[in-house]
């Protein structure tokens, strides 16, 4: 899916590039972060994803000729020279990121980039483009894993996805969130992710019968067996006639691998396939289920005893449906005056969740003793890094006085190096080692962080210094109204 993205952007970074070239502060340097403010489904914890993409869209950056055309045309009137300029663009900067897999929670940096304020600003938008959506199918995905623990979950949702991208994209956040195959080939080619499939109601209704169609499709692939039982009447024809075809694959030294119920009563309907293949020595026969599902159906059906294996999730998953939207943002939190000095911006907004915390931060997990996590601390890079022996002060920023201080602890650098002044510095782990971090990211939370319902709130802690120079702005920035 490779194509040029050097205008997979908003119009507004252009004209502000623009503006910076005229007015001679292009070359400015700038520190932006990434980040979102609230949990995603009501989770405790969100999985960050989309960094491979990222990396990919940075490395490619380029403006193509025919980008310099079109954006000649723009009723802007871009001075020739700027656009010349552009042609000539590649980025020079340098991100830090999350690893993906992280588990990862409001307010902390996600991304970190700097460079100059043009090239900073040009890679905002796809930057969140790519980070959000992944970062929502990822966490939806561990989401539903973490109420089927050792069940298949299979991601079925192309069909409906919002176009190619997201089908084969999200099929990729799904796998890193705990899901063991897909339906999308391409996602399978590109990303090495199993593919799974069965067939469709189609297959069932060209045939003069339901056995015959389930017999021709065993007969093709006799060592892949699983048939959709619910076209006409699951217990009283699908099933049957299921169990019929796996006699026939004894027979010939096969097993039938399972069968798929998609409608009706599936927590009823599954307790009488499971009895109806057991009682006919096929208990080796997996029960697949698929339509609609998402994590709180799932639970719903596990509460009722339902005899289900392996989900297909689709639709639900794919598109995000009770949250189609992450809401992370992008903000400038350093930026060069004119004798040189980084300093440090805020954004004041009299929402008090929207006030940014200035300054560039690194972040920091905070693992106890016990090897479970903490907190998650944020200081400047200058700071001394915490590390185990020295005494660490962790407080809630909203209500300072809630504190506590830690000293046997270790500090796992979250942020990573990506690009360095233009160049990457970072291998991209296989696909596999993704999900492996993501597993051992989740083990170094305590279950009622992970929990589906009414989690419990993982504290975020500024270092004092972080958090004085954030007061310290706000103060500046905000004059007390007098009557």
């Amino acid at each position: 899916m490779r194509r040029e993205l050097a205008l997979h952007t908003d119009k507004y970074q252009i004209n502000m590039m623009y503006a910076h070239w005229v007015n001679g502060t292009h070359k400015r340097k700038a520190v932006f972060e990434a980040y979102f403010r609230k949990l995603p489904f009501g989770n405790g914890y969100a999985v960050f994803a989309g960094l491979e993409r990222i990396v990919g869209y940075i490395g490619g950056l380029r403006f193509t000729e025919d980008d310099i055309r079109y954006l000649s045309e723009q009723e802007e009137n871009y001075a020739p020279a700027f656009l010349e300029e552009l042609l000539q663009f590649h980025f020079q900067g340098t991100v830090h990121s999350m690893k993906e897999g992280a588990l990862i929670f409001p307010d902390e940096p996600l991304i970190r980039v700097e460079g100059t304020i043009m090239e900073a600003q040009l890679v905002e938008t796809a930057i969140l483009n790519f980070m959000n959506y992944q970062t929502l199918i990822a966490t939806k995905a561990s989401r539903i894993k973490q109420v089927a623990p050792n069940d298949i979950l299979l991601e079925f949702g192309t069909r409906r996805a919002q176009e190619a991208d997201a089908a084969v994209w999200g099929a990729r956040a799904a796998y890193i969130g705990g899901f063991d195959a897909t339906s999308n080939m391409l996602a399978g080619k590109m990303f090495s992710i199993p593919t799974k499939g069965t067939h469709a109601h189609s297959w069932v209704q060209s045939f003069g019968s339901e056995q015959e169609a389930f017999d021709a499709y065993a007969k093709v692939m006799p060592d892949e067996v699983t048939l959709l039982v619910d076209t006409f009447d699951t217990l009283r024809s699908g099933v049957p006639n299921a169990i019929h075809t796996a006699k026939k694959l004894e027979a010939q030294g096969k097993k039938m691998v399972g069968i798929r119920l998609d409608s009706g009563d599936l927590a009823y309907l599954s307790r009488q396939a499971r009895k109806m293949l057991d009682d006919a020595g096929l208990d080796y026969v997996k029960i697949v289920a698929s339509n609609d599902l998402d994590e709180n159906t799932i639970m719903d059906l596990k509460l009722q005893g339902a005899a289900i294996d392996t989900w297909g999730v689709g639709t639900q998953l794919i598109t995000a449906s009770d949250q189609p939207s992450l809401g992370g943002v992008y903000k400038l939190v350093e930026i060069e005056s004119a004798t040189g000095e980084m300093i440090p911006t805020i954004k004041i907004s009299s929402n008090p969740e929207k006030v940014s915390t200035p300054g560039k931060k690194d972040v920091f997990r905070i693992i106890g003793k016990n090897g479970k996590a903490l907190a998650d601390y944020i200081c400047f890079p200058e700071e001394e890094a915490p590390r185990n022996g020295a005494r660490l002060k962790l407080f809630n920023p909203l209500h300072p006085y809630m504190h506590k201080y830690v000293e046997r602890y270790e500090a796992l650098p979250m942020l990573v190096p990506i690009y360095v002044n233009g160049f990457q510095v970072y291998t991209l782990p296989d696909l596999n080692e993704v999900r492996r971090y993501h597993r051992e990211q989740k083990d170094l939370f305590w279950p009622e962080y992970q929990r589906k319902l009414n989690p419990e709130v993982y504290r975020l802690n500024l270092s004092e210094k972080v958090w004085t120079s954030k007061q310290q702005l706000i103060a500046e920035h905000i004059r007390p109204d007098i009557e």
